[in-house]
């Protein structure tokens, strides 16, 4: 299609690793165009949450569990997309098409790979009246890529100066960097655990859903030893591409690296912490960027930013300075590449994915 096709308007929703809640947004979209138009954050019940985490490691009846999953979560889309079109006044028909990530539990972007995203794309297109562009990650894998992550060329789109080597680090529940050089893209993976680790030590010793502000990793020193431990996984001698999720960092996985170390809950949360800061600094070390653009959950993390700040000795900001809202950057991406697919244009950049060539990422589903 043209690529001077005027502005339209899409759908961008997005849960992630960290399993927080639906963020949803709604952008004016064309080639050389992105307005966010309206925003909306809405809950994940409990026991929805606890039937998705269950399904991140392998277990029983795990096909039926997971189809009983998908077309919740497509219920919960559709109603989150219901709210937002009502609040920003606009009716369904006017919407081009929603980009929904889906909420992944399988990540094997190895040979053979594949990647499992939930949420039923012919329920949520039927249920809204509107085209939903899903399944965003399995044609890169096919060409032999990573799958993984496939926001990088948003990133670019939006943040990217032709004079400045900027690195854009959203820090969900895994982490990745995108690495922009003079208004190109140059790079751009997984890092390893963004917040999972701390979100899942808090939940199972107070009770929270997250560390507020890093305040209890803040509130003790970190164990050199254990970090030394944590750092030692082979993941983080991975070269790029590369990518990760909840089938190698989760609760199991820590515990087992705790099984040598004796340590109150708190020292272990202020090495969580550290974890993140430094896997995010030593994937950072070689492009020595000018400038830390931060989103996702963890740009709300004051401790945490100050320690990536500390170690990297670099400016470290949230996109809001750029124009963009921390929490929003995700959805408005899929939002983005729903656009992509619709324009026929590519979606995955090789040089991130480590893909044999730019293909268009997505599968579109009419009501």
């Amino acid at each position: 299609m043209s690529s001077k096709a005027p502005p339209a308007l899409f759908i961008g929703l997005m849960t992630g690793t960290s399993l927080d809640g639906i963020d949803a947004v709604i952008a004016n979209i064309s080639d050389n165009h992105f307005t966010l138009v309206s925003t909306l954050s809405q809950p994940i019940p409990e026991s929805l949450r606890g039937e998705i985490l269950g399904l991140c490691q392998p277990g029983n009846n795990e096909i039926d569990r997971a189809g009983a999953v998908s077309l919740q979560l497509a219920e919960h889309y559709a109603n989150t997309c219901q709210t937002l079109l009502d609040q920003a006044a606009i009716a369904p028909e006017q919407v081009r098409a929603i980009g929904c990530h889906g909420q992944t539990v399988r990540h094997r972007p190895h040979a053979a790979g594949f990647s499992v995203q939930l949420g039923c794309p012919d329920t949520l297109a039927v249920k809204t009246g509107i085209a939903v562009v899903s399944n965003f990650r399995n044609k890169d894998i096919a060409l032999g890529g990573q799958g993984a992550p496939l926001v990088p060329p948003f990133h670019q789109q939006l943040f990217a100066r032709p004079d400045q080597r900027i690195a854009v680090v959203n820090i969900g529940g895994m982490a990745n960097v995108t690495l922009l050089e003079n208004g190109q893209l140059s790079g751009g993976f997984d890092t390893g655990p963004g917040n999972v680790l701390m979100d899942s030590w808090i939940q199972q010793h107070h009770q929270r859903a997250y560390d507020r502000n890093g305040d209890w990793a803040a509130s003790a020193q970190p164990d050199l030893a254990l970090l030394n431990t944590l750092l030692s996984d082979p993941y983080f001698r991975l070269p790029p591409p590369k990518s990760t999720g909840r089938e190698r960092f989760s609760l199991d996985w820590l515990n087992e690296q705790l099984a040598n170390h004796s340590l109150t809950t708190s020292v272990v949360q202020a090495s969580l912490a550290e974890l993140t800061a430094h896997s995010i600094s030593d994937a950072l070390s070689d492009f020595q960027p000018d400038q830390v653009l931060i989103c996702g959950g963890g740009a709300h993390n004051q401790h945490l930013l100050e320690r990536i700040q500390a170690l990297l000795s670099t400016p470290v900001t949230s996109t809001a300075k750029q124009g963009l809202a921390p929490d929003w950057v995700e959805a408005a991406a899929f939002a983005w590449l729903a656009w992509a697919r619709m324009e026929e244009k590519a979606g995955n950049a090789p040089v991130v994915t480590g893909a044999s060539r730019q293909t268009i990422l997505g599968q579109v589903t009419l009501p």
